[in-house]
């Protein structure tokens, strides 16, 4: 057989044979066991219904006493127990009629005709002593009557006694026979399944030698060759003995094996190119990344480094403004231009010094000067740096120190400088801002929360990419690009300087809805100096207008 579908249509009609087999011989175990169980229960259906018959005849025969000893009584006594008779006679005929119908069978003629003539008696009885009871009620003497229906009784008892014994007899010895062909049944079909379960396995097994078992040796065979290939064995080939749907498929692995061969050798040799290509781009962007990285230390020395060389010249110059001071408080008339000279120099030192400080921090080189300090007068001071850049803008600049002031151990000038940062940020990205608040109150935990505040647009990015680093918000759309000038150490920045200093800095909206809240949180001290609050909040009290 050259085909696969003939061994497998063989291998069902085997199977489809023994099922048909199987499927018939307990269709006729059940109707021999559904034959004898109707048998069976006909008897005992027939049984119940002579014992009700026997009751019935013995009812009519007490009626008859009654209706002969008592002629001026009811009646229908007799009527009802002759009813009762007749409707237990028809029922006893029809199960007759029902257990052993009109057939070509002689033992069910037999059957019927040994039990219709004991019904026959039995209804001649019932009419014959239904006349004599007519016949004794006329007689007038009651002692005739009585004598007379004692005889009648009598004969009636010897008429119904042999044909219901006789019938009662007949019915057990049906059951018994039921019983004992139900026994020898139940023995057989133990014998003929053991006969055909053994037979099914004889003809399985004999079909899995002949068909099934060859056909799994070579899918395992198929299997084998497979996994082989899938490991990288390519030249794995397969013994094709056959041209059916298995020496096909054998083929056809072999072909894909060959394929697979050839194409592992293009890609071999194409990810030896690619090696080699990947090799010299990886060379070029390592030398850029050398020149990029030497661009940048450089832009970082040059950037610290003039930072650092403008703080010698500023510090000459504050130096001189204070003697020029000193020399013109000795004289009744000071000269304003050098405390102009002075302050603008102050606030030029210190843009150097956080030009310094961000050099620094972009090479890791932070350090924290922690001591106690007046978080109203580092506000203080920052606002005062921002109020030119803010009146410039036309913005409102104001700062609200809160009803008493907070002290905390921090660093003054990455404190301020974080604080100019942020309103730095408001006054550069903020489009349409008319005002910008900051303000400090004092928070459970203990700690002091320093709140920047503006009336523009919002934050347009999500607070975990705006604390970023090299990470910008988003504009309104529409609105024109914000000023560029200016530098500040950025949010990403902030933050780690916040967190330094064990707090949390957290962004949101304004509380009338529109506009950006940056929060900062700093660890305070547990008490309050009176000196240095009232001292910050007159200082910050002078500062609610924007700076000319």
């Amino acid at each position: 057989m050259r085909s696969l579908k003939a061994r497998f249509a063989i291998l069902f009609a085997g199977g489809a044979i023994v099922v048909l087999l199987a499927a018939a011989g307990v269709l006729a175990a059940i109707g021999v066991a559904e034959r004898t169980v109707d048998r069976t229960l006909g008897a005992q259906s027939r049984l119940e219904l002579l014992a009700e018959l026997s009751g019935r005849l013995t009812q009519f025969g007490l009626a008859a006493v009654e209706t002969v000893g008592n002629p001026d009584g009811q009646p229908e006594a007799m009527a009802i127990a002759r009813a009762n008779v007749d409707t237990a006679l028809r029922a006893v005929d029809e199960a007759m009629a029902r257990s052993f119908p009109p057939s070509t069978d002689p033992t069910d003629r037999m059957q019927y005709a040994m039990r219709s003539r004991p019904m026959s008696q039995l209804r001649g009885a019932r009419v014959i002593l239904d006349r004599q009871v007519a016949l004794i009620s006329r007689q007038m003497d009651p002692e005739k009557r009585q004598d007379s229906i004692k005889g009648a009784l009598n004969g009636f008892g010897a008429m119904t006694g042999q044909p219901l014994s006789f019938l009662i007899e007949a019915e057990r010895r049906s059951m018994t026979r039921g019983s004992e062909e139900a026994r020898e049944l139940s023995s057989r079909l133990r014998v003929a399944a053991v006969v055909a379960v053994a037979a099914a396995l004889a003809l399985l097994v004999i079909l899995y030698r002949l068909l099934t078992r060859p056909i799994l040796a070579r899918i395992d065979e198929v299997r084998l060759a497979a996994s082989a290939i899938g490991r990288g064995a390519l030249d794995t080939r397969l013994p094709v003995q056959s041209r059916d749907e298995l020496g096909l498929l054998m083929a056809n692995v072999n072909r894909m094996a060959a394929r697979l061969a050839r194409r592992e050798e293009h890609v071999a040799a194409d990810r030896a190119a690619l090696e080699s290509t990947v090799a010299a781009r990886t060379a070029d962007l390592r030398a850029a990344n050398a020149r990029l990285e030497a661009v940048d230390v450089s832009r970082r020395r040059f950037f610290a480094d003039v930072s650092h060389e403008l703080r010698t010249p500023l510090t000459v110059i504050l130096g001189e403004c204070d003697i020029a001071l000193r020399s013109a408080a000795r004289t009744a008339d000071p000269v304003p231009a050098f405390t102009t000279i002075r302050k603008r120099a102050q606030r030029l030192k210190r843009r150097v010094e956080d030009l310094l400080r961000v050099a620094r921090s972009e090479t890791g080189e932070i350090e924290l000067d922690r001591r106690p300090l007046s978080i109203a007068a580092v506000l203080a001071e920052a606002v005062d740096t921002m109020a030119s850049e803010a009146a410039r803008r036309r913005v409102a600049l104001d700062l609200v120190p809160g009803a008493e002031d907070v002290e905390s151990v921090a660093d003054r000038e990455w404190l301020r400088q974080t604080v100019e940062s942020l309103i730095d940020n408001a006054l550069r990205h903020a489009t349409g801002l008319t005002r910008v608040e900051v303000a400090v109150v004092r928070i459970e935990g203990p700690a002091a929360r320093i709140m920047v505040s503006d009336d523009g647009p919002g934050f347009g990015a999500s607070e975990a990419e705006l604390t970023e680093r090299f990470r910008r918000g988003t504009r309104a759309a529409g609105a024109p690009a914000p000023d560029e000038t200016g530098f500040g150490i950025g949010l990403a920045l902030a933050r780690w300087i916040v967190e330094q200093h064990g707090g949390a800095i957290q962004l949101g909206q304004a509380e009338a809805g529109r506009g950006a809240r940056v929060c900062l949180d700093i660890p305070a001290i547990d008490h309050v100096r009176e000196s240095h609050g009232s001292g910050a909040i007159a200082a910050a009290g002078k500062l609610r207008e924007p700076a000319a």
